[in-house]
């Protein structure tokens, strides 16, 4: 078993060893190619960058069934690590040490959301959120995306039962997922103006 520090390892059953065998040199050869493939986009982006910079819930994870080549725990990091996924209303920032930062304008007023992420072996990412506005808050909240590759793209879903969708191929592509996904706290002050907003009990 791989063991990372930082991440979520989940184990697999005792009657899966003989399923795991078989096209165990093919699958580990397809995951040389995945590395690769995550290095490269993390290259990429590390490389754009500096471009840029020179120019100016606490339950279980719910079980699931793991796909043929699942993105591990490491490779998952590097997608989401000290990035801000821009939502339609809002974003996440990742943090390094594993927090979570949210906020979100809502209809009314807004909120915020702060907690923790982690990945696992499974090709999973959780967030886990408790949220808060001037008028409710909530319990610590899991939600999980599943990730696959498929046909040399890294897709993902929203867990237990959502479509598949295109989340990041070798070459950007607009309509990818994460191409909403910025690196660093690029929304940290909206989240910290939302949360005195909210916090100001006047």
């Amino acid at each position: 078993m791989r063991t990372l520090i930082g991440t979520t390892a989940e184990t697999t059953s005792p009657s899966e060893p003989a399923r795991a065998r078989v096209g165990r040199t093919g699958r580990l050869a397809r995951r040389g190619w995945l590395v690769l493939f995550l290095v490269a986009c993390a290259q990429l982006a590390f490389c754009g960058a500096a471009g840029a910079t020179a120019a100016k819930n606490s339950a279980p994870v719910e079980a699931a069934v793991k796909p043929d080549i699942a993105p591990t725990a490491f490779e998952l990091q590097l997608l989401y690590a000290d990035r801000t996924w821009n939502w339609k209303n809002g974003a996440a920032y990742f943090g390094m040490d594993r927090r979570l930062h949210a906020w979100t304008k809502g209809e009314d007023s807004p909120a915020v959301g702060e907690g923790r992420w982690l990945v696992t072996e499974k090709g999973k990412m959780c967030m886990e959120l408790a949220w808060r506005s001037k008028t409710y808050s909530t319990k610590p909240q899991r939600t999980c995306y599943s990730h696959r590759v498929e046909k040399g793209k890294i897709e993902q879903r929203k867990d237990p039962d959502g479509t598949w969708y295109d989340f990041k191929h070798a070459k950007d592509d607009p309509a990818d997922e994460h191409q909403k996904f910025e690196a660093g706290n690029t929304k940290g002050a909206q989240f910290d103006q939302a949360r005195k907003l909210i916090d100001n009990k006047s």
